[in-house]
């Protein structure tokens, strides 16, 4: 099975975590096997979308439960849950140590089908595979509500992605938009220098003190497995929707925590209810979630209209030499987090191989 030009037995789209575990697994079959796989990632670096992160993000979980197959992440010296910046230099440290081989930056512009191959159509030539994982995570691809008013505001809208630092919105009014771990998390360090106020359409839900993302993983696993045998379970959801890391501890204690309900609509000056309440601000900040980044796979069909594919497992249905890594509990339970990643690679890469063997 030896590399012939740009023809591979498979083709991972992605090199952030998910696509680094699948490398990991790929790379144990080529030594058995003689596989052969080329990783293609879009970014400048290393590290997947974690360069990219605000700069005060934590990780949900403690380094040692923060790991990526066959190498467990080395603490962060001084912290219990890791930096952004931490784990973007632990992407790049386990892409070096087990010599994936990656390229970049390389933009996947199409996957499609080519006979008995799927073709990989990149902004650097074409590449011809018996299989392609894609792995490009959600964070290329952020959503923002059809809100009225949003084309007449005259501040600052910014998404997550778009978020760095607190101190540019150093004594503004900021409005915070969305329920979930981003908005409350900025929402903590926003606070102190800046007056906000936290929209949500649902009145959040923090989790207890003592759940972190260790918790939350065996929930999510429990969850997975009792589904699998037609029985329910408690699932994550069940408990809340946000980790009380230290940071956001620390503002629900001084009390600016309090979220209002979604407002209507923006007004040129801010935002405004339909009960005629306004509240005029400098920015607002959409912290409201993202969508999987597949447009790269509408040459094998349409998307669905929340843009996933429908999967078996992590194999999609319409093409079964697809599979999708790492976008969440659609394509195995916790599969977005570090620790989940490699679960769902190992399945995947394990049905890759025997399906080869068979051939």
């Amino acid at each position: 099975m030896g590399t012939r030009g740009h023809e591979v037995d498979v083709v991972v789209v992605g090199g952030g975590q998910a696509g680094l575990a699948a490398g990991y697994f790929l790379r144990r079959a080529g030594r058995r096997t003689g596989l052969d796989f080329a990783i293609l990632d879009g970014g400048a670096e290393p590290g997947g979308s974690w360069p990219r992160y605000w700069d005060s993000l934590r990780l949900f979980s403690p380094a040692g439960h923060s790991m990526l197959p066959g190498w467990w992440m080395p603490e962060e010296e001084g912290r219990e849950y890791p930096s952004a910046r931490h784990t973007a230099w632990y992407l790049s440290e386990y892409e070096r140590r087990y010599d994936l081989p990656v390229r970049r930056p390389v933009r996947v512009e199409g996957v499609e089908r080519a006979g008995d191959r799927l073709r990989v159509r990149t902004d650097r030539g074409n590449w011809r595979a018996r299989y392609v994982i894609s792995a490009t995570g959600t964070w290329s691809a952020p959503h923002l509500p059809d809100l009225p008013g949003r084309g007449v505001f005259a501040g600052r809208q910014l998404h997550t992605v778009d978020y760095r630092s607190p101190e540019e919105f150093a004594g503004q009014r900021v409005a915070v938009v969305g329920g979930g771990n981003s908005a409350a998390q900025i929402l903590a360090e926003l606070s102190p220098v800046a007056e906000t106020l936290w929209a949500t359409r649902r009145p959040p839900r923090l989790l207890p003190d003592d759940v972190d993302g260790r918790a939350l993983f065996s929930i999510a696993t429990r969850s997975q497995q009792a589904a699998e045998r037609g029985e329910s379970a408690q699932g994550v959801g069940d408990l809340g929707d946000i980790v009380a890391v230290p940071s956001v501890r620390r503002a629900r204690d001084r009390g600016a925590l309090k979220a209002e309900p979604m407002f209507d609509r923006l007004t040129p000056t801010g935002v405004a209810w339909a009960d005629g309440t306004t509240w005029d601000c400098d920015a607002v900040l959409w912290c409201t979630g993202f969508r999987p980044a597949l447009h790269h796979l509408e040459p094998l069909g349409r998307l669905g209209p929340d843009g996933r594919v429908a999967v078996e497992g992590t194999r999609a249905v319409a093409e079964p030499r697809l599979h999708l890594l790492g976008y969440g509990d659609w394509t195995g339970a916790a599969s977005a987090t570090i620790i989940g990643a490699g679960r769902t690679a190992k399945g995947a890469v394990a049905e890759i191989v025997r399906e080869l063997a068979e051939r």
